[in-house]
């Protein structure tokens, strides 16, 4: 099970888990983020590559526009997740 819900223009709200069976959802919706947004990750359990494949497809939309994504509120094992993958380098994760 993976949702995300909208808060407000700039703030989203991911929740479950972000795996390959869910790319497909999690990219039509990601696709709505047209600036700057903050994502918080307070109730994802869980992503994979395939998340990660999605969420820097996002990341890079929004760069070449000059907007981003600002991370927070990361587990400690999605935040690993992100520090192997380097992608601390990529997003601002607080």
């Amino acid at each position: 099970m993976f949702s995300v819900t909208f808060k407000g223009k700039n703030a989203v709200a991911l929740v479950g888990r972000l795996d390959a069976s869910q790319v497909d959802d999690a990219r039509l919706e990601f696709d709505k983020i047209t600036e700057s947004a903050v994502m918080d990750f307070k109730n994802l359990e869980y992503i994979s590559s395939a998340g990660l494949g999605i969420l820097f497809a996002a990341q890079k939309r929004l760069k070449s526009s000059g907007h981003g994504l600002k991370l927070i509120n990361l587990n400690s094992h999605i935040r690993d997740v992100f520090r192997y993958a380097r992608f601390e380098m990529i997003f601002e994760i607080e």
